[in-house]
Formats: C-alpha cells, structure tokens, sequence
C-alpha cells in the first residue's frame, strides 16, 4: 500500500513531506521547551497537541506539494531523469526546503517576541519591510542565521541523496495510472483543508500554549492574511441593533448627558460639565504613548527592577490610575482606543483599515475647543498606517519621513524630523530623547500663536532591539528590555526638566501612559494581567490621587475633558473615571478574534464561531476559572462590540456635518 502511494517516481516527494513534517515535529519541542511552564503538560493533552500539529503538517504541505505534483503527473516517462527533469527537480526541492527553513527560523524569532505562531502581526510585517528587515538586523546575528539555513539545506539535501530519493525518482518506469492515486489523494487533502479546516480547529485546549503549539505556522500565517478584517455579525453572538443601543443609552444615562438623537441607534450625545463656578479651562495638553509600558515594570506597582524612578516619582505627584487595563496587545490598538476612544473590534485595527478618516476622535472635541493637533513619530509614520489615519483625522503630522507620502485627499501639515536633529536612530526610529526634543521646539512655536495645542507623541525606545544612546544609563544598549524601559524613563526625565524652563509648561497637562504590555502571551486567550498598564495626568493645577477605579485605555480622554469642565458632543465610548460608581466600573480587553469585557473579578469573553466564555479571574495566581453564564453581564458585553463595529459599518463614528 505504501508503495501504491509513493511509487518511485514520488520518493523524492515522500523525502520531501517526512522532511517538513520532521522539523515541524522538532520545532513543536522547542516552543514546549521554552515554555514548558506555561504548556499543559499532562500525557494525554501532549498527545492531542502534538497529533492535531501532525493533522495541520500533513494539510499544509499538501499545498506546497501540488505543484510538483502536477510536474509529475504531466511529465511522460520518456522525460524521466533528463537533464529537464534533474534541474527542474533539484531546484523545487531546493526552494521547498529553503521556504519552509526560512519559516521555522523566522517562527523561532516570532515565539520569541510574541509567544504565538505567526498571526496577523506577521502579515502586517510584510507590509512594512523597511523597519521590520532593519529591525531583524538590528536584534539578531543576521550572517549566522543565514548561514544556518544553509548549512542545514545542505545538509538535508545530502542526507536525501544518500537516501537515493533522487535515484529512485529519476530512474523509475512509473506509468501515467499509478501517478494517478498520489496526486488524487494529496490534492484531495489540500481540497478538504481549503474547504473545511480553518485554523481555529487547532484550538482544543483550555490553554493558549497548547493551542498555539498545536498549529502549523505556514498555515497560520495564511489563515491569517485571509482573516484579519471579521465582521462582528457574521462570527460573534448578537442582539437585535435596538436591544443593543437600548442597553447602552441605559448605561451612559446621566444627569451631565442628553443623547443627540435618542430614538436612533447611536450614542452621540452632549455632555454638560461648565457651570458658573466651573468655568473651563484650556491648558496645552501633551500625552506621552509609552511603547510596551507593562504595569509590572513600575517598582509603583511592586516590581522590584528599580528601571523606572522618574516614573514611579511621578505616581506620587499626579493622578495615578492603578487599576487601567489596555484595549490590546499593538500600538495601533492603543492608538485607537485612546482617539477613538472604542472597545477593539474584531480583525485589525481602525488605525489599518480603509475609511477611517472624518472620524470623531478625541482629536475632534480637542478641535471644537480651539486646539492645534499633532502626532509626533520617531519613524516614519507611514508604518502601520499611522499618517493617514491621524492626517485624515485633522492632526498635523511630524515624523521622520522617509519619501512615503500622504494621499493628496489629506489635508495636513506635515513636518519632518532633519538629519541635524538626530543624535541617534535605529529600525524603528529617533531615540526618545530625539522626539522630545523636537516637541520641545513645536511647542515653543505654538506658544507664540497664543493657541493651545495637543500633542499626541508615540515613543520607540522600548522595541526591539531596545538600542539608544550609550552613555546615558548604566545598562548596555541594545542588551535588555530592561535596558529600553530604562531608558524611557531616563528620557522622560530629561524631557521634563527642560519643559519645566519653558514660559508654557505651566499651563500644560501632562499624560504619559502606554499602548499595550510588553507581552500580551499567557496561559490564557486572554490573559488579564498581561494588559494591566500605568495611567498618569499631572500639571497644570491637577492635585495628585490614588485612582483605583476599573477601567480603561478608552476612559482617560473623556475623564480629561471632564477635569477641564468643558461641555462637548462625543461619540466616544470613553466614561469619566473619577465619577465612576462600582457598577460603572469595566475595562475591555482583546486580540484580533477575542473579545472581552472585564468587571471586579468576572470576564466574559465573545469568540468567533459565535462563541462565548464566562469565568472567574483570581488575581493571586492570574488564573481563569470557568463559570455559569451571566445573561445580563453577557448582553451587556455584546451590547458594547456590536455597536463600535455597528457604527464603524455604518458611519457612524463619523463627524456629522
């Protein structure tokens, strides 16, 4: 039987299907042995994870295989072993290896970073490989990797010739019926995965280590190149549009708030915080978006690394949000949480998609009361489409550009980082200390208009491959995350001091706060602690307080203008944090396919195949408990993602004209 399948004329392409399925076998025992802590590892779950591993091997290198497999088929006998025939062989077989070597290096750094098989991070990667190919240089021994990949090509393409695969299919009489039973069946594989086995199949387990161990990461990637824009109606639990914007008029009912238009399904409403004795006030506002500033990096909130003393010394001084959770687990998930100021929707960000201009963002209310709107980049905001969406929702734009230009459809000014004011760059950028300085100078600019400005400045120090300036604090660069966090907070602190000697820093709100953790990866879909950041506003007359409310990224805008007494029309999702009662409090937290709305110690979690999850979060030990499903607490969660995507669908969260 075995020969039927593989009669001679296919042993090079056996050699071929046992070689991928051999190093994905051996790349599965890396990512458990690098996370073996983490991994169910009990013997029967081992089995399954690996077996399912296996099922996805054999569907994925079904598809790299039909195209020799057509080659053979097609190929009479008489063209056996011909020069033809041994080029073309030997080169397919030398580029299959190569690709799939490639992959398994390439997942190896990907673990690394993210502790998850290739996603949709990746396939945004290909996108942008300016920054990605430098950064790839910059952290890793590029020559030896490279080296690496062909030394092991070589080595299994003697191993195969040594094994007579080569022999075998060129000398052989294998006639046109027996070549017949191979191809069907390997291109009948390919037929049933493309058809019926998406790559959420390989989630079987209650542990996420497992799950992402179990699949294949070619196939991820491509699964995730297809799906990375879900429509919420198509994959997740609804309500009727009517129940859903009824349970939210319900919670965003106040005294402070009339609702635009309450018979329709929207929440645009007014909110009235000015009165005779709280007149309002228009400080320049500055928001530093940290880049992967977990909470537990912070001695504030019990790390004991000491790499944060500007920070920490800042807790004590300003409106310290000790219990705010981040949307997601990109920057661009936490640019649009703070803008936008939305529950994540499913599939990419807004930030990446088409249409996201004439938005109301935070930047529109900012707008309504006078203000001048930059976003500042290290880089080149063309990457991860940050230029055309703060452009096209009326920020000014500075950044260090590298010739990508705006769409002529944007109206914008855009301002570029010179060469002479660079003291240091790498993959992603001008270090932190660079971009302070040239918001230093936007501002003194501004300050002679007479008009107030925000200022929204995204950091980079913090990424691999955590380089900065030597010499500025006593850990290497480019050696440790610790090192880049370390460094934030020097520039941080150098920033201030300087701001402090400038006519307009008194009257500046200052907000620092980060994107997302360092790492969103844990034992769960969705692991709680992993999206726990630090939040602060100080300055301009703020008096500094412990705030412990639950709540999120989305909230701290909306507090802000609230602080500031100013009356304005929002669309935002965003509560005032500081007037939260307990039952008001929740924080929403993501990926790309799950959903959840977290309240005290309870996450419900909306999942794709229109699934959810209720359990019980133990903040001892960060562990999830399943428990009984909560219909209000599960409607209510629904409520809040079905109408951010409801009325990004529907326009609207546009500006009404």
């Amino acid at each position: 039987m075995w020969n039927r399948i593989f009669p001679n004329r296919f042993k090079l392409l056996k050699a071929f299907i046992l070689i991928f399925v051999s190093l994905s076998f051996l790349l599965r025992c890396i990512f458990l042995y690098k996370s073996i802590y983490e991994t169910d590892n009990s013997l029967f779950t081992l089995i399954s994870t690996f077996a399912i591993g296996l099922f996805f091997d054999i569907g994925t290198v079904s598809f790299f295989a039909i195209p020799y497999i057509i080659y053979l088929v097609v190929i009479p006998k008489k063209l056996y072993g011909t020069i033809f025939d041994r080029v073309v062989t030997h080169v397919a077989f030398a580029l299959g290896l190569l690709i799939f070597l490639f992959s398994f290096f390439a997942e190896i750094t990907f673990w690394m970073e993210f502790h998850r098989r290739f996603n949709f991070i990746a396939v945004d990667y290909l996108i942008y490989t300016y920054e990605v190919v430098k950064n790839i240089n910059e952290s890793y021994p590029i020559p030896w990797l490279l080296g690496a990949i062909l030394t092991v090509l070589f080595i299994l393409i003697f191993i195969t010739h040594k094994a007579k695969a080569f022999h075998y299919t060129f000398k052989n009489q294998t006639t046109f019926k027996e070549k017949l039973l191979p191809a069907a069946l390997i291109i009948g594989i390919a037929f049933i995965f493309a058809a019926f086995v998406n790559n959420e199949k390989a989630e079987q387990f209650e542990n996420r280590y497992n799950n992402e161990i179990a699949k294949t990461g070619i196939y991820s990637f491509f699964a995730a190149f297809r799906n990375n824009e879900l429509s919420y109606t198509d994959f997740y639990k609804t309500l009727s549009e009517e129940q859903v914007f009824s349970i939210l008029k319900k919670d965003y009912k106040s005294p402070k708030v009339t609702f635009v238009n309450p018979k329709e399904k929207s929440i645009l409403r007014t909110v009235k915080n000015s009165d005779s004795l709280k007149l309002p006030q228009r400080p320049n506002i500055i928001l530093i978006c940290v880049e992967s500033l977990s909470s537990r990096f912070l001695n504030s909130f019990g790390s004991d690394l000491n790499i944060t003393p500007t920070l920490d010394s800042l807790a004590n001084e300003s409106l310290f949000f000790t219990n705010i959770y981040a949307t997601g687990t990109r920057t661009v998930r936490g640019m649009e949480a703070i803008t936008l100021s939305i529950p994540p929707t499913p599939g990419r960000s807004i930030v990446k998609r088409e249409n996201n201009g004439g938005l109301f963002t935070i930047g529109e209310v900012f707008r309504e009361q006078g203000y001048e709107r930059n976003f500042f980049y290290g880089g080149d905001g063309y990457f991860d489409n940050m230029n055309t969406y703060f452009g096209g929702n009326g920020f000014n734009i500075v950044d260090r550009g590298r010739g990508f230009l705006l769409d002529t459809s944007i109206k914008t000014k855009r301002t570029n980082i010179d060469d002479d004011e660079v003291t240091f760059e790498n993959a992603w950028g001008v270090c932190d200390e660079d971009i302070y300085n040239k918001v230093i100078k936007e501002a003194d600019k501004a300050q002679l208009t007479g008009t107030p400005f925000f200022n929204f400045i995204m950091t980079t120090s913090n990424h691999r491959p955590y380089t900065y300036p030597e010499g500025k604090i006593d850990i290497p660069s480019g050696t440790s995350r610790e090192g880049g966090i370390k460094y934030t907070d020097y520039a941080i602190a150098n920033f201030l001091k300087q701001a402090k000697t400038k006519p307009w820093y008194n009257n500046t709100l200052f907000v620092i706060m980060a994107d997302h953790c360092a790492s969103s990866a844990g034992r769960w879909a969705l692991d709680v602690e992993n999206y726990h950041i630090p939040a602060l506003i100080f300055n301009a007359g703020i008096k500094p307080e412990k705030v412990h409310q639950f709540c999120s990224q989305i909230d701290v805008f909306p507090t802000i203008f609230d602080l500031l007494n100013w009356d304005y029309t929002t669309n935002l999702f965003g509560k005032n944090i500081l007037d939260m009662k307990p039952e008001d409090e929740r924080a929403f937290i993501g990926n790309y396919r799950k959903l959840g709305l977290l309240k005290s110690d309870s996450l419900m979690v909306l999942s794709d195949q229109h699934k959810s999850d209720f359990y019980k979060w133990e903040r001892t030990d960060n562990s999830l408990k399943e428990i009984p499903e909560n219909a209000t607490f599960l409607n209510k969660t629904i409520s809040y993602y079905q109408a951010a995507d409801y009325l990004y669908r529907n326009k609207g969260l546009k500006i009404k004209k």
